[in-house]
Formats: structure tokens, sequence, C-alpha cells
């Protein structure tokens, strides 16, 4: 999606006003309110023609129980719904992955959330329908293509009637979405109740989601589960960065217990705070898509972490690996932490001590203390060397030799401090830090949007009758023309070296996938257009000066442009479609009536 600039944000897609003026009596069991067709909107009633359990697979993959057992360990008890597929793989992924490591210490209820690879390629039946609400999500919040995210509930408690003394069981939500926000929310009301009543309790919460409506951007949504009624709002692409997604609903709205403002943001604040003092040079690091690993002494701390840094760099998608949580059982393992080749570009979040010495050769290590300790002014202000890192009980503090392009920006730190002085919120705090983030993210990457813009072919130049011409090649030297009087110093105050960072980003996967998102969505745009001019040109006055062969040759043409309209969601003005139908209807009625029939004559009123 491309990225805006404050000045160049486009209309807001604002909440309906009479939302929160409602009977309460009014709103349904699952209640959808939706916008009009176009910035998040529905054009047609979809939803209606789905199965049972589509709607509970639009959200989720499914439920797993996971357990221990003492002769066999950490094994998956429970899959909810039942006809859900795992591989043996999988399964085994998520058992090590849903429970902390001894040394983590977890008492108690603990959250936390990890990521892992599809094991097999499956399709669903819903393809075509995700793909559509994919499609108006912002780029952070698209459906994870060859991953799985798992938002676990963890519980251990003293239990004397267990040989092992132990009670220990994960309650693990497996889903395709990024929601880490709605998920942990949704796991706090279905996870207590499931360890006290079982599995009738986890069949009747999966049949509330089941009844849900579909999470397509730009709705919002009040979602009953359990006893309880939760309303969020999906965001879509189309939304002002920075803005918060749902206002808290009025008194009348008295049938909801949960109003989530966020479905997927983590308090950066309380993440970063251990090494506020680097907060720029961790940017940089994301950015560049550097191999990174997060040393945290729990899931929850670790997985919180690596989430913070992939969003850091938001509205630019994390086009990388990244594993919240990461073990020494995880299949990737070996792939990761070899030492006969670099560390690949990937974020790891790691609690097991064994990884201080496994991965001591990585370029970026972030040690992460406890954050319950936040109130604590913390004393470290320098980066640390990398050889001064032996074990997991170093002090907290980034180790890296990483020398940064950017001046430090001395003006975020003092006001961070002043706010932990003056005992500030830690909401003010994150959103101050959320903010600055925003804002350096977009100062770099407008200037790229601004030429990536100017390949873009000129209007006058598209024919209907020619192929659409093609978007121009990215030329390095040429972007880097524009940046002496378009760069990021427009918009920034930062000094430092942006030409040096530019040029290590066009090397970096970030890059590649936003310039391929780009491409793509430029290339689908001239698509549209060409389309359009076609629509407006009299084809039946056309095909009176050409042949037969000539006339079917173009049917089978326009049709093949209607069927990747609708495959590709082209962005067409309304009413594209139904003039293109209209289109290839006449021509082949202009045709004699023995190829009519080959070409599948429409149906007479």
């Amino acid at each position: 999606m491309a990225l805006q600039g404050p000045e160049e944000v486009g209309e807001q897609v604002e909440e309906p006003e009479d939302l929160d003026d409602q009977d309460a009596s009014s709103v349904s069991p699952a209640e959808e309110i939706t916008l009009p067709p176009g910035a998040g909107g529905d054009e047609e009633p979809v939803e209606a023609f789905l199965l049972p359990w589509d709607r509970f697979s639009a959200w989720l993959h499914c439920i797993c129980v996971v357990g221990f057992d003492l002769e066999l360990g950490q094994a998956v008890e429970v899959i909810y719904p039942h006809h859900s597929k795992l591989s043996e793989r999988e399964k085994t992924s998520i058992c090590y992955l849903s429970f902390p490591d001894s040394n983590s210490g977890c008492h108690g209820d603990t959250q936390f959330c990890f990521r892992f690879r599809q094991g097999s390629n499956r399709k669903s039946s819903l393809g075509c329908f995700l793909e559509t609400a994919d499609r108006d999500a912002p780029p952070c919040l698209k459906r994870e293509q060859g991953h799985y995210y798992g938002y676990v509930y963890f519980r251990q408690v003293r239990d004397k009637s267990l040989k092992r003394g132990y009670f220990q069981k994960s309650l693990v939500l497996i889903s395709k979405l990024p929601y880490v926000t709605f998920f942990h929310s949704l796991l706090k009301s279905m996870a207590p109740a499931y360890f006290e009543k079982q599995e009738p309790c986890l069949e009747a919460a999966c049949n509330d989601i089941d009844r849900w409506p579909t999470p397509h951007p730009g709705r919002i949504l009040t979602l009953p589960i359990m006893g309880v009624v939760i309303k969020v709002r999906i965001p879509t692409s189309y939304d002002k960065p920075g803005t918060s997604q749902l206002v808290q609903s009025a008194q009348s709205d008295s049938s909801v217990s949960i109003v989530l403002p966020t479905i997927h943001e983590v308090d950066l604040f309380r993440c970063f705070f251990p090494v506020y003092f680097h907060i720029q040079m961790l940017w940089e690091l994301v950015l560049l898509g550097e191999a990174l690993v997060v040393m945290a002494p729990s899931p929850a701390e670790s997985s919180d972490t690596v989430l913070a840094l992939v969003s850091c760099i938001s509205p630019l998608r994390y086009c990388s690996d990244f594993r919240p949580y990461f073990t020494i059982h995880d299949s990737e393992f070996k792939e990761y932490t070899t030492r006969t080749q670099a560390p690949p570009s990937v974020i790891l979040g790691v609690t097991n001590p064994f990884f201080a010495k496994t991965l001591q050769h990585w370029p970026h290590i972030i040690r992460i203390g406890d954050m319950k300790q936040a109130g604590e002014m913390t004393k470290q202000t320098k980066v640390k060397k990398l050889k001064n890192l032996k074990t997991l009980d170093s002090k907290p503090g980034v180790y890296t030799a990483y020398k940064p392009y950017l001046n430090k920006d001395e003006e975020i730190i003092k006001q961070l401090q002043k706010g932990v002085q003056q005992k500030r919120p830690s909401a003010a705090q994150n959103a101050i830090l959320r903010r600055y983030f925003l804002e350096l993210t977009q100062s770099f990457i407008i200037p790229l949007e601004r030429y990536v813009a100017s390949l873009m072919p000129l209007q006058k130049s598209i024919s209907p009758w020619k192929s659409p011409p093609q978007i121009r090649a990215f030329n390095q030297q040429d972007f880097m023309k524009t940046l002496e009087k378009a760069g990021p110093q427009l918009t920034s105050r930062l000094k430092g070296d942006w030409i040096g960072l530019y040029r290590h980003f066009l090397k970096s996967p970030n890059f590649d996938g936003w310039f391929r998102s780009r491409k793509r969505e430029m290339t689908q745009k001239l698509e549209a257009l060409h389309l359009e001019a076609l629509c407006e040109e009299d084809l039946q006055q056309r095909i009176q000066k050409h042949t037969e062969v000539e006339a079917v040759d173009l049917v089978l043409k326009l049709k093949d442009k209607l069927s990747q309209a609708e495959t590709e969601q082209l962005p067409l003005r309304p009413g594209t479609l139904t003039k293109l139908r209209a289109h290839i209807d006449a021509v082949i009625l202009a045709l004699p009536e023995d190829l009519q029939g080959i070409l599948h004559k429409p149906p007479t009123p």
C-alpha cells in the first residue's frame, strides 16, 4: 500500500455517527456495521453464501489444547473443530512453542504468541473471499501466506493430586491473522472458563465464533464470546496512520463488555523501556532487515519485544521472517543457528540460556530484563560489545558493533526520560513513541513513494487498442538524484548519512517486498485504466469494419479482461464491469447465430 505524507493523506474513513446513539436492545448477537462500498465496504452480500465453519475459518484455523504427559512430554490433547487439519510437523511445533522453557519460571497464567511455518499448502474454500478482504487491509495486517500465528494462554499451578505436582496446560489459538491484541483479549475470556469446564466450554466458544461476521477491513464488529461481547474495528489501508481506530462507546452501548481501541498494537514503550536509549538504532536495524535476536526472561516479554520491533517501521511492512518465541526444538533451529553462513534476515525471540552461546556470533543482540521493573530509570545508555555477552544473565542492553547512519535524536530521549521522571501514564509514553516511529518511517519512505509514482506512464499514453503501457524500471542513481531537493530533510529534523541508509535499504528484503507490492498496485491501476478506456469505446461500430474472425477474437480478449478484473479485484470505477459485460453481449449478438452458440449466447429476457 502506498504510504502517505501528512499533507497527502486521503479522506479518512470514519465511524458512523449514529453508532453510539443506537438503542442497546437493537444490537444483534453478532452485529456488524459496514462502510459504503469502496473504502472497506462490501459490494455484494458474499457472506450469505458461507457454509458452516466458514466464518470460524475466516478468524481461526483451529484451537489446540496442549498438555504435559509424564511419559510423552508435551502433547496436543484436543484440536477443535475436530475436522481441522494439522500435519505432524505442525503439531510438533505447536507442542514445543506452547510451553515456556523450564528456566522461565512462569507460575500462574501467562500469555504470549509464536509464529511458525505452515507445513503444507492448504487451499481454503474461502480463498477468493479472503483475498477480497485482504485487499483493503493495511500492509502489516494482511493474512500470512506461509506461516501461522499461535496465541497462547498457559497455566501452571501447583496440584498435589498430579504426579508431577503441577497442573500445566496451554490453550492455543492458531490463526493466519496478526491480531495479537484481539486474540490475547479473546483468550482472557475463553481460557479461564475452559480450564474449569473443559471441552464443552470449548465447543460453545467455537460455535460463538462461527456466528461472527468475517473480519473485513472497515467494519465495526460486536463479537459475543462466552457471555461477554467484544467490540472491535478492523483497520483499513485508507485510515490515517497514527489515528485511534475505535472510540470508547457511550453508556447506551450497555451490551458491550470490552472495547478494544486496537486489534494488533503492542505497548511500544513498555517493550523498549530497557533499551530506549537505542530506539533509533533499533529502527534502523529493523528497517534494513538485519539479523536480530531478543534474549528475554519469559516468552511474554520475548514475543512482545519482537512484535514491537516488527511494528516500529509501520506502516511499512516487515518482509523478513520473525519468530516472537523461538526454541531449540524449532524445525528451523539448525537453519537459523548454523555458523557456516551469515545469519539470515530474521528477528528471533528466545528465553533459553543455551542461545547466549549458540547465537553469540550474531551481529545484533538485544537483552531485555524484567519488564515489571519499568518504573525504574535504566542506567544502560551505551551500546555494549558482543564479546561482553556471555550468558542470559547479562545486563539489559544492546550488544552490537553497528554504527547508525543517522545522528542520534536527543529530543525523543529527553521527552521519554521526562515522562518517566514525571510518572507520565504508560499509554501517553506509548503514543509519543509510536508517533515518533511513524514520522521517522514516513520521512524515509515518502521520497521513495514520490519517485516510484514518477515511473507510472501518463494516462494519455493509454490506448484501448494497444496493450497497457509498462511501468518504467527503478533506477537507483535516478532516485538518489531526487534526494537532493526532495529528500527526507523536508520532513525530518534528523541529520546524518541518509544516502547511505537508502543505499543499504535498497538491498534489503523490506525494499524488495515494498517495491513488489507497489509495482503490483501500479500494474493493476494501469490495467484498470486500460479497461475503463476500452469500455468507453463504441465497440459495435468498430466490429462493423472487421471480419468475423476479428470480432470473435475481440470477444475472447474481452472475456479474458473480465476474468482478470474479477480475479485480481482491479480498482475499477463503479459500473465498469457491467459495461464490459454489456459490450461482450452486444458484440456476440452482432455475430451469426452459429457463432453466438459457440460464444455462449446470453439468455434473452
